[in-house]
Order: C-alpha cells, then structure tokens, then sequence
C-alpha cells in the first residue's frame, strides 16, 4: 500500500517559478520509480517527468519534450519526497499535476504504467 499526497501548487505569473512536493509512505518508496503527470480540462493526461529508483546507463531522470529544460525532478529517499521544481511557467503549463508510483523501478512514461496516484494540485499560470 502507498499513499501520495502533492503539495505547492498556486497562481503564478508566467516566467516564474514554482516547487511541487509529493510526500509518500511506506517503507519500499526507494524501490519505486517515481513520475509527474497533468491533465488540464478537455486534454489527455500528459507525461511530465520520471526518475527512476535503480539506474539504467547512467541516467536516472527522463522529461516530455513540453518541459524538458524547464522542469527538474529530484527525489530524497531518506525523507519519502519527490519534488518537481518548475522554472519559466507558461500559460500552456496549467493544468492539474499529478504524483504517480511505478513498482517497476525502471519507470515509465506511459500513465497507466503507474501504480499509486496522488489527489492532484492545481498549477495555474497567468499570461
């Protein structure tokens, strides 16, 4: 059983920034790969980023083309976070923003490859 639950989510302007958390329990969380997903009204829930649990030729984070050098994820095993640190926010990036688990510690880029799926929160850039 994992539970997720995001965090940090709000207005800003775009060009800005803004730092998403996820807090997750369970004891296994450095086994599972972690990813952010979004879906915003009337969209297909899109891929933002991944980062794996175990290392697969030396990369361990992979990004959508829509973010890729804007987005950064990061995760502290010790604490049981991921984080999605978002810089230069469009108007295009508003949406609802997911936290998923994978139990395959490869990852994935494919939504319904994840297990365990957090409550949402709502990222809203301005023009």
């Amino acid at each position: 059983q994992v539970r997720l639950v995001e965090s940090g989510g709000g207005l800003v302007q775009a060009g800005g920034s803004l730092r998403l958390s996820c807090a997750a329990s369970g004891r296994t969380f450095g086994s599972y790969a972690m990813g952010w997903f979004r879906q915003a009204p009337g969209k297909e829930r899109e891929f933002v980023a991944a980062i794996r649990a175990i290392s697969w030729s030396g990369v361990n984070t992979y990004y959508g083309d829509s973010v890729k050098g804007r987005f950064t994820i990061s995760r502290d095993n010790a604490k049981n976070m991921v984080y999605l640190q978002m810089n230069s926010l469009k108007p295009e990036d508003t949406a609802v923003y997911y936290c998923a688990a994978d139990d395959n510690a490869y990852g994935s880029t494919w939504w319904y490859d994840y297990n365990y799926w957090g409550q949402g929160t709502q990222v809203t850039v301005s023009s």
